[in-house]
């Protein structure tokens, strides 16, 4: 397939427009299709290994998740589909729904032996409800019989208490359409939304389940599922509500793209790339946005070219860089290329194209200023700017010269982390940016805080979260029974001041800070003691990360003099070619035993107290 030429009138930081996107939905579609079932009832893609869930289910997954790319396709181009994408998609429906269980080639697994096939049906249902002019209204009343009930069970009860809870909602509003069990459909709407409900903490933010995971499901899942659905049922009172939810996030939500369409790769299901797309284009699609359409657009072309262009699998030869996708055109279980260490185990080779949620802006009429204005440049590209989380305890620091986005972490914390166990990279370091880390497996954790006990780094744990400010962030977590660390993240421009105090460890307890691991093509980092350190700046290799491999790590080390110790420092990340020394951004003044004044390079101070908390109260 030809790629569509670039258009830098309307698109002069990306170049693509709407046909970029139709090529592109495209192309995915017809590079999975030699791996369909005999009947195209399963999608069996190849991988490294198959989901903790088997095969089955992984080739369910492949057929659901590609199905919603195709309605999105097909819908956006209100039934043309020159492709003949929804026709193999109604085979496969037939084909899979017919004798569910059934060990051949073609049949889907029952939500009651797989509970995988809950999340996947959400796909199908809201690939139906999309498309149905075109594919449900014309099937036969044997195929549409089967495929109720195959999706019924996910009314009931979600089997895991996270997002989950939103897969059922969606089937609800499908089967609401057709007049299908619309009592029970209700009350499943209902209960979803009340139990997701206990999650919502303000300003745009859920935490993922009873803990506090904050992460990219916040915009994919949380405020996905919820107002689309009150969009596509026209549900002006559900929209009421959930919409300036989605306003508020996305306020927040669009710092965290940089310049070169990188999202912030923080959390879990990294995987899914480009579905971070999906909820700045249904703030457009709903009206419940404080981004303009050039903006909307420039982020989302961004982020689809961020992955399409780079990384393993790159091929000049088919007009585009192939990023995300191998030499096959099929999306890699990764990040740029193949990335073992980022996979969850819950994820098979079907499990990327939760991407297409990314293409929600098909859906936009290609008249939609969202696709005719010009773009406009992503707050990383306009100025230097710090802003809060409060909710998650999160700190986003951007800088406008090399359009680099940092994300520091003091709140956000894994569903399953719990003091000594291992950390998950995606959650427990203190820093996260768009061009560096995680460090992953047995490699030296980056931008990590750690007591040495016996040789070894301790782990971080869940983070509690002690307060934001316009410049800071701050938490608290207990790497050893006993054993308190109060840290604090302060910023300016491309600067990072770190404390920590260390209470109650012995004396002479080694401590260890690390900086930000970069790739040899990556940016700058920079590490320099202030207070509680050795002299000497230290470099860790850290093998390979997301980015790619042979990354190195700075470190500082040092020691506890007492019952409580505050160790200093200063950090940096930065693309500039030639960045100045840290000593030259910042002066920073130890003013007691928990206090510090730092005077930045402009003249302007801030002041911290990293008072002690009651022992009793943490």
């Amino acid at each position: 397939m030809p790629t569509p030429p670039e258009n830098r009138e309307i698109s002069p930081y990306t170049g693509w427009t709407r046909a970029h996107w139709e090529a592109a939905a495209d192309r995915l579609l017809l590079d999975v299709r030699p791996f369909a079932s005999p009947r195209g009832g399963l999608l069996d893609l190849p991988g490294p290994r198959p989901s903790w869930s088997g095969p089955r289910s992984d080739g369910l997954e492949g057929w659901a998740r590609t199905f919603l790319l195709a309605a999105l396709r097909v819908a956006g181009a209100h039934g043309e589909d020159p492709h003949g994408h929804l026709d193999r998609y109604a085979a496969g429906l037939a084909a899979g729904t017919g004798k569910p269980g059934r060990d051949d080639h073609d049949s889907w697994p029952p939500m009651a032996d797989t509970r995988q096939a809950v999340v996947e049906s959400a796909s199908i249902a809201l690939g139906l409800r999309l498309t149905r002019p075109w594919l449900w209204d014309r099937l036969d009343d044997r195929v549409r019989q089967q495929a109720v009930d195959w999706l019924l069970p996910a009314l009931g009860p979600s089997p895991v208490d996270n997002n989950w809870w939103l897969f059922g909602l969606t089937v609800a509003g499908f089967l609401q359409d057709i007049g299908v069990e619309t009592d029970r459909a209700a009350a499943t709407i209902d209960r979803s939304l009340a139990r997701v409900e206990d999650w919502y903490l303000g300003d745009g933010w859920y935490s993922d389940g009873d803990n506090r995971a904050f992460d990219h499901y916040n915009a994919w899942a949380l405020h996905f599922y919820p107002v689309l659905h009150a969009h596509l049922s026209g549900d002006r009172a559900l929209l009421g509500r959930y919409g300036p939810r989605l306003r508020a996030h996305l306020d927040d939500y669009v710092h965290l793209f940089d310049a070169n369409g990188a999202p912030v790769p923080y959390g879990r299901s990294l995987i899914y790339r480009f579905a971070a797309a999906a909820a700045p284009w249904l703030g457009a699609l709903t009206g419940h946005t404080p981004l303009t359409p050039g903006a909307t657009r420039r982020l989302a072309s961004g982020t689809l070219r961020y992955f399409l262009d780079r990384g393993e699998g790159r091929d000049e030869g088919r007009g585009e860089g192939r990023g995300a996708t191998d030499e096959r055109g099929l999306l890699t279980l990764g990040w740029h290329g193949p990335y073992p260490p980022l996979v969850q185990e819950y994820s098979g080779p079907g499990s990327p194209y939760w991407a297409s949620k990314g293409f929600l802006g098909l859906l936009l009429p290609a008249c939609h200023p969202a696709w005719t204005d010009p773009e406009e440049p992503l707050p990383a590209e306009r100025a230097d700017t710090v802003r809060a989380f409060a909710p998650a305890g999160l700190l986003v620091q951007t800088t406008a010269a090399d359009g680099l986005v940092r994300l520091h972490n003091h709140g956000s914390n894994h569903v399953h982390s719990a003091p000594g166990e291992e950390d998950d990279p995606g959650y427990a370091r203190h820093a996260y940016s768009t061009r560096t880390g995680p460090t992953t497996g047995p490699a030296p954790a980056d931008n990590h805080f750690a007591l040495i006990v016996e040789g070894k780094a301790t782990t971080r744990g869940p983070a509690v979260p002690t307060g934001t400010g316009p410049d800071r962030a701050a938490s608290l977590h207990h790497p050893l029974p006993g054993v308190r660390v109060l840290s604090a993240t302060l910023v300016h421009g491309r600067a990072e001041l770190r404390a920590h105090l260390v209470l109650d460890a012995p004396e002479g307890t080694p401590v260890r800070q690390t900086g930000w691991a970069v790739t040899p093509d990556g940016p700058h980092a920079q590490l320099h003691p202030v207070h509680g350190y050795a002299p000497d700046v230290g470099e860790l290799p850290t093998e390979e990360t997301l980015q790619g491999p042979g990354s190195r790590t700075l470190a500082l080390h040092g020691a506890t003099s007492g019952p409580a110790t505050l160790f200093v420092a200063l950090a940096s990340l930065t693309a500039e070619p030639d960045p100045a020394p840290l000593p030259a951004l910042a002066n920073v003044r130890v003013t007691g035993p928990h206090a510090l004044t730092v005077t930045w390079w402009n003249g302007t101070t801030a002041h911290l107290d990293l008072e002690a908390p009651d022992a009793e109260d943490q």
